[in-house]
């Protein structure tokens, strides 16, 4: 009798324990992060983007298809962040036959400004871990972590003279963590949106970087 009371209550415990999933980031070597009221030079740089690939060994291999996905992304991302810093004069470059053929159709003749700056850049580092751990050998409850991490370089690149005049890096970690106790709770399965948050992290991280140490 004593121990059936004894299984009940630890029953009953872990029926109060619910597992639950939890979400952390942090950002990687920023000892000078900018805030977002940082006011800018009144006179904006006029700057576009170039390439931005994808060289790291992740998705990078005979089987990726020969399409820079992760390349790309980061390009789009990197457009957005440096046009809501307020701090650049932004100039498209990846849709510019669309762009004449709407000039063209609304009969207003094109009077395209060119760019003081291209931004290049390249994803150095980019990867993904699973860790987990049990309690009791499972029957008390498990755990799993999901973890990526990414690195990117900006260059500054000159359209005068084609020298790079200056170069940032941003790096971020990005994770996700399930944990099941007594069978109450739930473990995820692979979960590919952590590409796209570790990657918006680093990226922000480098143009925070390039902002607070590029000096036009």
């Amino acid at each position: 009798m004593r121990q059936s009371f004894s299984l009940c209550c630890l029953v009953l415990s872990g029926s109060l324990l619910v597992g639950c999933a939890t979400e952390s980031s942090r950002v990687v070597e920023n000892p000078t992060p900018i805030s977002v009221s940082k006011s800018c030079s009144a006179n904006k740089p006029a700057i576009s983007i170039g390439r931005f690939n994808n060289q790291s060994s992740y998705n990078n291999g005979i089987f990726a298809g020969g399409e820079d996905r992760l390349g790309n992304q980061a390009q789009t991302l990197l457009i957005a962040d440096l046009t809501q810093s307020g701090c650049f004069t932004m100039l498209e470059r990846s849709n510019m036959s669309a762009i004449a053929q709407e000039s063209k159709i609304s009969g207003q003749a094109q009077n395209l400004k060119g760019a003081q700056y291209v931004i290049t850049g390249d994803i150095t580092e980019f990867g993904r871990k699973t860790t987990g751990d049990q309690q009791l050998f499972g029957i008390l409850g498990s755990g799993k972590k999901q973890t990526a991490y990414a690195k990117v370089n900006i260059n500054v690149v000159d359209v005068a003279t084609s020298q790079v005049v200056y170069t940032a890096s941003g790096a971020g970690e990005y994770s996700l963590s399930n944990r099941e106790i007594v069978g109450f709770g739930g473990t995820s399965g692979y979960d590919s949106t952590l590409n796209g948050k570790v990657l918006s992290l680093a990226i922000r991280n480098g143009v925070n970087n390039l902002i607070n140490g590029w000096k036009q």
